[in-house]
């Protein structure tokens, strides 16, 4: 394809790593975000499989391993803080429920911005209010003023992406799977070490704890309940059915929820996957959770981003036809997202039993995961299939 003018909405993962590829290619890259600047920190996510490929060809592996959160493990306590069942980050060749490369959305996305901003321009604090594909080019007015016109358009966004609605409109299909979560930072206390601590509560609740790079810890919460428009209050709203969801939870949650009361990054949504007949209409087209949204459960989203994002832009330099590329792509990566999004609902009540014995029953399979003759096994239960795609070389 010859150079391009095209605009990335969105700069989380996806869309800073589809820009850096963009460029590479020789394209005219602008990326929008909305909020005012650049959003740092966030929860844990990991580079694994495929994804990993993708930031060795970027040639950020070495900066990714020295920013990661470098957690040990993962600690399954009980109501004292004793662990009743430990995975080690190698135990399944460090891509288990807790990879290698574990790191922070921000720090990620902070590495992706810095690796790839001296060839593309980045957008803050606007959105696009209207698009209108005319075929040859795509005309877009801005929210906060001006019109521009793209070659294509390209939405990077989240599972909630307004733009992709806007345009895909009823296509656009929500799988939930009945479980809250919230994500925020807490202080840091001796005890929280290098492991995460992922402690179960009757109700199908959990509260885990998470140790980060930055000196603070991350915390993560999460409530078994079909969608209830929790994730559309307000946030002094959601705090307050927080620490009544978790009220008398024992173990560390009163910490937990004394922090929540100045917490200022406090994240709620319902976990759900998105799952679309297409990925592009005209000259517009979607990667990352905006198209195939896997949900936190399948350990997949990092590498769905990564990989979507890589093969988008390699085929967009292959072929002189947007649409040929466009539908290429969608070729290489529909196998690789169905099995991703392969989770079942029922899912949530593996991780968080609703009953003690349930909870007892979960802590005793979880210590037999790395046993000789059970590690097999429960490597292909634990372990996400994040290298089952073959990365072509563009």
């Amino acid at each position: 394809m010859q150079a391009q003018k095209i605009l990335v909405t969105g700069a989380s993962i996806a869309g800073p790593a589809l820009a850096y590829w963009l460029s590479r290619y020789g394209m005219d890259v602008t990326v929008v975000e909305r909020a005012p600047a650049f959003r740092d920190g966030g929860q844990t996510i990991d580079v694994r499989g495929a994804g990993r490929v993708v930031v060795q060809r970027m040639g950020l592996e070495a900066l990714v391993r020295a920013n990661t959160t470098h957690e040990q493990g993962i600690a399954f306590v009980d109501q004292d803080n004793r662990t009743k069942a430990f995975i080690d980050v190698n135990a399944f060749n460090g891509e288990g429920p807790i990879a290698e490369l574990e790191i922070l959305r921000g720090e990620l996305a902070k590495l992706l911005i810095q690796h790839s901003q001296d060839r593309v321009s980045y957008r803050f604090g606007d959105s696009i209010e209207t698009m209108d594909d005319k075929g040859e080019q795509v005309h877009v007015r801005f929210k906060q003023g001006g019109e521009q016109v793209y070659d294509l358009v390209i939405v990077a966004e989240g599972i909630g992406s307004t733009t992709r609605n806007g345009v895909f409109g009823n296509e656009v299909q929500r799988r939930p799977l009945d479980l809250y979560t919230a994500y925020f930072t807490v202080p840091w206390q001796p005890s929280d070490g290098q492991v995460m601590r992922w402690y179960n509560i009757p109700g199908g609740r959990c509260v885990c704890l998470r140790p980060d790079n930055l000196g603070t810890t991350r915390a993560f919460l999460s409530f078994q309940q079909a969608p209830s428009g929790y994730e559309k209050l307000a946030q002094d709203e959601q705090k307050t059915l927080l620490k009544q969801m978790f009220a008398g939870a024992g173990w560390e949650t009163p910490r937990v929820l004394d922090a929540l009361e100045n917490a200022s990054d406090l994240y709620l949504d319902a976990v759900g996957q998105v799952k679309m007949p297409r990925w592009s209409k005209g000259r517009i087209a979607l990667v990352g959770d905006a198209a195939y949204c896997a949900s936190p459960i399948s350990g997949m989203g990092t590498s769905l981003g990564l990989c979507g994002a890589y093969v988008l832009a390699g085929e967009l330099s292959r072929h002189a036809d947007h649409a040929q590329a466009f539908a290429a792509y969608e070729k290489l990566m529909r196998p690789y997202v169905a099995q991703a999004q392969s989770v079942p609902k029922f899912g949530p009540r593996l991780a968080s039993p609703h009953s003690r014995f349930g909870i007892a029953i979960g802590h005793a399979v979880l210590r037999i995961a790395t046993v000789p003759g059970f590690k097999t096994l429960f490597g292909k239960i634990l372990s996400p299939k994040a290298d089952a795609i073959k990365l072509p070389s563009y």
